[in-house]
């Protein structure tokens, strides 16, 4: 018989041996648990790695947004180049648009004489590949094929031509690309014929074949009313030096001889990009032309939807209050009482960043950047402006006294 000792001991002996048990058990646990998060972790690095970084943002920047498979913007840069270089040896002239896999603008060019179909297109013809994960080119000859879907196609979002691809490398979607504003002449060139022709240089022979062009169909009930013709004896001049300002057959296509030209918004917007990256810091930037329309518009790698929409409409503002969103947000600051009339009335983003682009006294277009620029939107800006266009350039004069009360 045992004492009271005895099976005191006992139980303790039992205790802990259960103790030990339950130890090695949860020990067992979490060694499994750690060795699945770490198969994990590693299948989350090698589908990270699945696309070359040479192609997608990569490394802190991709850290930043949470993304290792969207375009950046070297790859979006080169992608429009190839093609405006094969739509300038065609005599054409072309624009288009580059969308990450989240649908933000990563970059865009409008070559000169680009009207506002020319420049919409490009993005809608983008934004359709992006959405359907096919080829516009696939939603024009469902429609082709069957009428009563466009109507459907337009509710949904699409816009049913050719002229837009997804950007696929190894089987990952990391964005799309539209081209828009030439005439087809297929099988030799077509808008969908240069933005192929772009991918296959850049992204390599991976890119799959064109589908199938179908024949056009005939309209039952053709019409006969006579359509005019509409063009200009001569084309417009300009008393701005040339290489600022579309010239030529291009102002004579819009009719306007003062519109900033893509050289000089790429000057700005290149300038303003290597700033922003001699501060340590980043930036969204769009050239807007004195129509508002889109010249030229790009995203640094590790830029949010954020930073991209208010570039956009810091440029937007500078060329409707024909100002620098800097002067109504100083005024805001020293006033609130004017903002909600500036932004609901008026839709004035009141954001330090934006400025007009006047040359020689003639606003030729505007210029917007958001994202903080490493040493601010505006500062960035007017790096950009003033390498451009020197002592022609309009900028904004600070009091010295006020020089603390800058908003960037």
């Amino acid at each position: 018989m045992k004492t009271g000792d005895e099976s005191t001991a006992a139980s303790r002996g039992k205790l802990v041996r259960q103790t030990s048990e339950e130890d090695e058990m949860n020990l067992r646990i979490v060694g499994l648990g750690l060795a699945a998060a770490g198969i994990i972790a590693l299948g989350g690095v090698a589908l990270a790695q699945n696309v070359p970084e040479q192609f997608v943002v990569s490394g802190k920047a991709a850290e930043q947004i949470q993304d290792f498979t969207t375009i950046n913007l070297a790859t979006a840069e080169r992608i429009a180049e190839v093609c405006e270089k094969a739509a300038a040896a065609e005599g054409v002239q072309i624009s288009i648009m580059v969308l990450d896999n989240d649908g933000n603008h990563v970059y865009m060019d409008r070559m000169d004489g680009q009207g506002y179909l020319n420049i919409v297109t490009a993005d809608m013809k983008a934004r359709t590949a992006l959405l359907g994960r096919e080829p516009s080119k696939n939603r024009m000859n469902r429609v082709t094929q069957d009428p009563t879907q466009e109507f459907q196609q337009i509710q949904l979002g699409y816009f049913p031509n050719s002229g837009g691809l997804p950007i696929v490398v190894n089987k990952q979607l990391i964005g799309a690309v539209g081209v828009g504003g030439s005439a087809p002449r297929v099988p030799v060139w077509s808008d969908e014929i240069c933005a192929r022709k772009a991918l296959v240089e850049v992204i390599g022979p991976s890119v799959p074949p064109l589908v199938q062009d179908l024949p056009p169909r005939q309209n039952p009930n053709p019409g006969n009313a006579p359509v005019p013709r509409f063009v200009a004896a001569t084309p417009p001049k300009s008393s701005l030096p040339a290489e600022f300002v579309v010239g030529g057959k291009g102002a004579g296509n819009v009719f306007d001889g003062n519109q900033i030209s893509l050289a000089a918004a790429r000057k700005i917007a290149r300038v303003c990009r290597d700033w922003a990256a001699s501060k340590g810091g980043t930036m969204s930037l769009y050239v807007i032309d004195n129509a508002g329309e889109f010249v030229h518009m790009e995203r640094m790698d590790g830029q949010v939807f954020n930073n991209i929409r208010t570039a956009l409409l810091k440029a937007q503002t500078a060329l409707k209050t024909r100002q620098p969103t800097s002067i109504r947000a100083a005024q805001l600051r020293n006033d609130p009482g004017g903002l909600p009339r500036s932004s609901m009335f008026f839709d004035f983003f009141a954001v330090s960043g934006g400025i007009p682009i006047v040359v020689d006294g003639q606003m030729i277009g505007a210029v917007g950047v958001g994202g903080g620029a490493g040493g601010g939107d505006e500062n960035c800006a007017i790096e950009g402006l003033r390498a451009t266009f020197a002592e022609h350039v309009t900028l904004p004069v600070y009091p010295a006294a006020a020089g603390s009360g800058r908003a960037n």
